[in-house]
């Protein structure tokens, strides 16, 4: 469990016993159903990491809101949206092994996470990740009911695939940009788990760009 639902469960606790002690019992029952809800919310289960190559995880918990083609830099990339649920698991991890070569945190609204202006303009942790020849770009975003962000790695770390790096608190969403060639492994409407469902298939761009010779040489037969 996250160290932050043994935070928020003894306070509740606490005021339990304190609302039992010196009012009536039966109005203790409040804050200690809140304090059952924060243990239970900061759960943070242990995952059977994929170890296929090129296999890029998914961030966190929750169900597939959109995938689609962006472009970013003037190359075309791959977005995967997520959305988390209160009822989600809402611990991060990394979705590739690799370097963090850019952190940067953003200011901004509390759109509905469910909301694709949200992926913009709402308060995020934007992280980009360099590993196996390629580069990784995941999201941190806010949603309607997130007020906190935490991450904890930094810029330079090396990371392993489905590494915890962090959370978000309560409803909110994780984005993830890649290579627009990487084989997909699922689609909008799936439900997946941080750390252990494969949302694409990386290659590695040396062996895109052997592909690309060896195509061209081909050719020219």
């Amino acid at each position: 469990m996250v160290r932050d639902g043994y935070n928020y469960g003894l306070v509740f606790i606490a005021a339990a016993v304190l609302v039992g002690w010196f009012a009536q019992p039966a109005w203790a029952l409040l804050p200690l159903l809140l304090a059952l809800f924060f243990l239970w919310f900061f759960r943070d289960p242990e995952r059977a990491i994929p170890d296929a190559a090129g296999a890029l995880v998914s961030p966190g918990d929750g169900k597939v809101t959109d995938v689609s083609l962006v472009t970013v830099d003037g190359a075309k990339q791959t977005r995967i949206s997520i959305f988390l649920s209160v009822f989600d698991v809402h611990v991060n991890r990394s979705p590739i092994a690799g370097v963090i070569r850019d952190v940067r945190y953003q200011r901004g609204k509390y759109l509905n996470a469910m909301n694709q202006a949200s992926a913009e303009l709402n308060e995020q942790n934007i992280v980009l990740v360099e590993g196996d020849g390629q580069v990784v770009v995941f999201k941190q975003i806010a949603g309607l009911l997130a007020r906190r962000i935490v991450f904890t790695p930094k810029i330079g770390d090396r990371l392993e695939r489905g590494q915890r790096v962090g959370l978000i608190k309560f409803g909110s969403r994780v984005d993830v940009l890649f290579d627009a060639a990487a084989v997909l492994q699922v689609k909008v409407g799936d439900r997946v788990r941080g750390g252990a469902s494969v949302l694409a298939l990386l290659q590695p761009k040396g062996e895109l760009a052997t592909a690309g010779r060896s195509s061209a040489h081909e050719g020219t037969r």
